[in-house]
């Protein structure tokens, strides 16, 4: 049986990674990787087991680049379309990264999968689109309404990817995944920078009266729903939708912070206030309804063990991530977001 081909832009980022390791241990799949390696995607995201296998393969380029594009999806069977830039702070300092590779580059894949013979596409979303919960839990219904650039940018690659199923009729799902978290992060996101700072006796800068609430899941569980996706037996159904994905419970940035101290035994007094960010959304919580009825979908790992086992994992790995946290790109953004090196 011909071994199914899969596509994943930006397979060298957090989920990206996870994802890959996922299908690659399948067996059943080639798993072709396109990636800039720009920060803050790095080869060695991606475990060496799986770079070596001999069904991994990984081109570094622009998932919006048509030129390296046309070739590569001969056939490829499906998309995971994850590349992006991903974090609000930054989009707040610089919004021309996000605009280019949030949403232009989205347009120009779309449009070469146009002239493909692609018969399933991923579209990797977030619940950032959706901006601060109107109403509990969030279902697919629920307003759009970005409050960050970072936010407005994937809001309108949705959009994009809606309006190539309509006029195009590409099949093509939209996956808003609420926030990711576990191994492998980059530290510049909440729980590896909290984590890390906390390992350093560093401050860790809680915004605002750090009540803001988001609704957490395991990395393991959103690749698993990306996984069920590429696979269903009937993608059709799926085709043109939009799926929420979390676990329908929501935890503080200050319960967050307060666990990490408290697993690595370190003191309260590393807390530090920091000026709220602009635009900060100060409540997202999922309902997932929908993709456990079209997919059998649902989250398996509570927020309580994830987060030990992730706060471990940090302990235990620390030459991934500072090599990380030297890079002058990291080192330039908390310099202008927090006004010191870290």
């Amino acid at each position: 049986m011909r071994k199914r081909s899969v596509l994943v832009t930006g397979g060298a980022g957090f989920v990206g990674s996870h994802l890959v390791e996922r299908l690659i241990q399948r067996g059943d799949t080639k798993v072709m990787v396109l990636d800039k390696l720009v920060y803050p995607g790095r080869l060695d995201t991606i475990p060496r087991s799986v770079r070596k296998d001999p069904n991994f393969r990984f081109i570094r380029g622009d998932a919006g680049n048509k030129r390296i594009l046309e070739p590569l999806l001969k056939g490829i069977d499906s998309v995971a379309h994850l590349a992006a830039e991903t974090h609000i702070d930054r989009s707040i300092l610089s919004i021309d990264t996000f605009v280019k590779n949030d949403f232009v580059s989205s347009a120009h894949l779309f449009e070469a999968l146009v002239s493909s013979k692609v018969k399933r596409i991923i579209h990797l979303s977030t619940s950032e689109v959706y901006g601060t919960a109107q109403r509990t839990p969030m279902d697919e219904a629920h307003p759009i309404a970005p409050q960050s650039p970072y936010a407005a940018t994937k809001a309108g690659a949705d959009r994009l990817a809606y309006s190539f199923y309509k006029t195009y009729k590409l099949p093509i799902l939209i996956l808003r995944l609420f926030n990711m978290y576990g191994p492998r992060q980059h530290v510049e996101k909440l729980i590896p920078f909290f984590t890390t700072n906390a390992l350093l006796d560093l401050p860790l800068y809680v915004y605002g009266d750090g009540t803001a609430e988001r609704d957490w899941m395991w990395v393991g569980d959103g690749a698993a729903l990306i996984e069920k996706a590429l696979f269903a037996d009937d993608f059709s159904p799926l085709a043109g939708q939009e799926l929420n994905a979390g676990t329908g419970h929501s935890f503080s940035i200050n319960w967050i912070a307060e666990r990490i101290l408290d697993r690595l035994n370190k003191p309260k007094g590393l807390l530090k206030a920091h000026t709220d960010r602009p635009g900060h959304v100060a409540k997202l919580i999922a309902r997932s309804t929908k993709a456990h009825k079209l997919l059998g979908w649902r989250p398996r790992k509570r927020f309580e063990q994830g987060l030990g086992e992730t706060i471990d994992w940090y302990r235990d790995n620390q030459r991934f991530w500072k090599v990380r946290r030297e890079d002058k790109r990291f080192k330039a953004y908390t310099r202008a977001w927090y006004g010191r090196k870290l």
